[in-house]
């Protein structure tokens, strides 16, 4: 049985609410039970679809819990309720929304990604048995390709792959460094990603996108796609995500020299616009890291999104 991650006393998760007009983000669930990560808002607004101990959950949202004043307010919190799934292994913090709004793509611990309904059932699987992980992070805009991370066995760097409905994976060379987070712009001409081919410095990850046509580097690299990178850093950068209007985008960053996307860190949520990455246009410094932002989390009018700390009591 798989041991999913869970709280340590005397910590909470928080799940929050900010976007490009809110100076201060809203707290809209809180536990001191179960670990919830890497929401996704649902395509209707009614709810954030979220992870915790191998299962998804839906927390149902109203005008209410969008309005909470103040961090530690005992008001209304949403409704968790699990999906109940049938024949799902445990899943991870990697899943995403078929744009349909009907089904999610979920990424399991027996290396896998499957299809469900959001109102669970059975599912299907759509990776290949080629011993791989697949860690899914993009549905393209019209649903029919998948982009994910195909990992052989750790610590193998991460690849690049995108899987078309009834053909083989195509796996995208943009390089030898590991990259993860990879998802489709909303005009469907960009995947957006994280890599550290930019450096030399470990772990070292920044921002970048390719071109979804894959489009073939011209400058004589090796004959590689094209890897533009997004924004220069000192931090090491992670999870980019745009909003469906393609006018903002989030991303997490982490603290200089950090190896990977861990837990229990002091990070950054930063919101930027897409005509120019180097200025946030709001920062929130929390707690957290792996689970705080691993997926797009856009509500559907673009105005907001959601993104989880890990606080501990003591701090």
């Amino acid at each position: 049985m798989t041991n999913f991650r869970g709280l340590t006393p005397g910590q909470r998760s928080q799940v929050w609410v900010g976007g490009p007009e809110l100076a201060e983000p809203e707290l809209v669930f809180e536990s001191g039970e179960l670990l919830v990560e890497a929401p996704n808002w649902s395509l209707d607004g009614a709810a954030l679809l979220v992870n915790g101990d191998g299962e998804l959950w839906r927390l149902t949202l109203d005008d209410t819990t969008l309005t909470k004043p103040a961090p530690g307010d005992a008001g209304p919190q949403p409704a968790l309720a699990r999906v109940p799934f049938d024949g799902l292994p445990g899943i991870n913090n990697d899943h995403v929304l078929d744009p349909d709004g009907q089904h999610i793509y979920l990424s399991a611990m027996d290396r896998h990604i499957y299809r469900g309904s959001l109102d669970g059932g059975a599912v299907q699987r759509v990776t290949p048995d080629d011993g791989k992980w697949h860690f899914l992070h993009g549905v393209s805009p019209d649903g029919s390709q998948l982009a994910y991370v195909e990992i052989g066995n750790f610590p193998e760097p991460g690849r690049l792959a995108v899987l078309t409905q009834s053909a083989e994976p195509v796996i995208v060379d943009t390089g030898t460094a590991h990259i993860d987070g990879p998802e489709w712009s909303p005009d469907g001409k960009w995947i957006y990603f994280n890599t550290e081919g930019f450096t030399d410095v470990p772990g070292h990850a920044q921002l970048a996108r390719t071109p979804a046509d894959g489009g073939a580097d011209s400058g004589g690299s090796g004959g590689g796609a094209t890897v533009e990178q997004v924004v220069v850093s000192e931090t090491v950068d992670w999870f980019p995500h745009l909003s469906p209007d393609g006018q903002y985008a989030t991303y997490i960053t982490f603290p200089p020299g950090t190896l990977g996307h861990p837990a229990d860190l002091d990070v950054e949520v930063r919101v930027v616009s897409t005509t120019d990455w180097s200025v946030p246009l709001q920062r929130y410094q929390v707690f957290g890291g792996q689970g705080t932002l691993n997926v797009n989390s856009w509500s559907p009018d673009s105005t907001r999104f959601a993104f989880v700390a890990y606080p501990m009591d003591a701090r």
